[in-house]
């Protein structure tokens, strides 16, 4: 976990301008387990616009947990994305509203042999629509919410006798929360629901999975928006100047669809408390027991 990180700050006849560059050499995907550059942010701010890599709007970071396991809560909204954005509130209280990158994975579950699919590719013509809006309070607590709007479309490039093209709508709402309770503790809240929005949750595998369809002969098989819902709630809470705890769970259910295969990743479960000892600034040391389960779709 070895992160570096540059941000600078300029002032121009426009305003001031904010730069962030950050990465890490933390493998994830093919690279899983292997020290490999990986870009986190590379972003630049002027004014109320906004360009480049860094958090989407659609999720709020501030619920992450003080924990020393690196992936955190599954359930969590969790996604670095290449966006435009504009935020005509900036502050404690702030409206921001974003054009993202598109794009989505699917499942092709017990269908994925079958060489009619193998044409068959996706199609994003249009930007993901995401917004937030943070109400601040006094005493550093907050409550947002945020939305999501995205099309999903794919093509069948395939010269036969199916037309299995489509298209599904996703979207979705994030309620999230910071609460100070006293001066040594925190609250930290998340409720997402949706459809199609898994890549931007941070441990969901696929948006499009494949349905039957028995009546329609030239299309019998379609693509869906797997409907999801994730939860957590974590407290942070500092015992004195030198130890802390954070303890919490986090919850994420998602509907399958029938051309899944039994195996088909259907609900997780994440729950972590720990001990933290910081013997002197910037140097912190820990125990943490962490539990986690997965359940299938049919198996």
């Amino acid at each position: 976990q070895t992160r570096f990180g540059i941000k600078n700050y300029f002032q121009t006849d426009l305003g001031e301008l904010k730069t962030h560059f950050e990465f890490e050499m933390f493998g994830t995907g093919v690279d899983a387990g292997q020290t490999t550059f990986r870009l986190r942010h590379a972003y630049a701010e002027l004014g109320k616009f906004g360009a480049g890599q860094t958090w989407s709007p659609f999720m709020d970071i501030d619920v992450f947990p003080n924990s020393l396991e690196y992936w955190g809560p599954n359930a969590m909204v969790f996604f670095r994305n290449v966006q435009i954005r504009y935020m005509p509130i900036q502050g404690a209280t702030r409206l921001t509203i974003a054009l993202e990158r598109p794009g989505a994975s699917a499942d092709q579950g017990i269908y994925g042999d079958r060489v009619e699919l193998n044409g068959v590719s996706g199609r994003f013509p249009l930007p993901d629509l995401s917004a937030e809006y943070r109400k601040g309070f006094t005493n550093g607590s907050y409550l947002e919410l945020a939305g999501m709007l995205r099309s999903i479309q794919w093509e069948d490039n395939n010269d036969d006798q199916f037309d299995l093209s489509g298209n599904a709508l996703g979207w979705g709402l994030n309620l999230s929360t910071n609460l100070k309770l006293g001066s040594n503790s925190v609250l930290r809240g998340q409720l997402v629901y949706g459809a199609g929005i898994q890549n931007y949750m941070n441990d969901a595998p696929v948006d499009i999975a494949i349905e039957r369809d028995t009546v329609n002969l030239n299309s019998p098989i379609k693509g869906v928006a797997l409907p999801v819902l994730g939860a957590l709630l974590f407290l942070d809470h500092n015992w004195n100047s030198k130890f802390s705890t954070s303890i919490g769970y986090s919850y994420m259910d998602i509907e399958n669809s029938d051309g899944q295969a039994a195996d088909a990743f259907s609900a997780g479960k994440y729950g972590l408390v720990n001990l933290l000892y910081t013997p002197a600034k910037n140097c912190m040391m820990g125990v943490e027991l962490q539990y986690g389960a997965r359940e299938n779709f049919e198996d």
